[in-house]
């Protein structure tokens, strides 16, 4: 597992901020990991999380990388920390950008 800042095999690690948005209704879920593309497979295919499963199949509305974990994670935090639908399609419509509100 490559350490945050640091480079796996010569390639630079990213971490990426993803929304995934619920086909069967208007819900979303926010996360964050190197590979978005496999994590949103997860939650169509494996997962066991009653939120993920009840809701799928998901798609990924929105993403932006980071150099670093602790920066994604600071922005999957502020992100959930919206308690409005609004702010989250105003994000993924391009609207607002992550990095005026970290």
């Amino acid at each position: 597992m490559a350490i945050a800042g640091q480079s796996f095999f010569g390639l630079q690690v990213k971490y990426y901020l993803y929304i995934l948005r619920s086909e069967v209704r208007e819900t979303y879920y926010i996360g964050y990991s190197t590979d978005p593309e496999r994590r949103c497979w997860f939650h169509n295919n494996e997962s066991k999380k009653a939120y993920t499963k009840r809701y799928k199949p998901w798609e990924i509305v929105y993403r932006i990388s980071f150099e670093t974990m602790p920066e994604a994670m600071a922005a999957e935090r502020k992100v959930k920390g919206w308690k409005s639908k609004k702010m989250l399609r105003l994000l993924i419509e391009g609207v607002i950008k992550i990095e005026d509100y970290l």
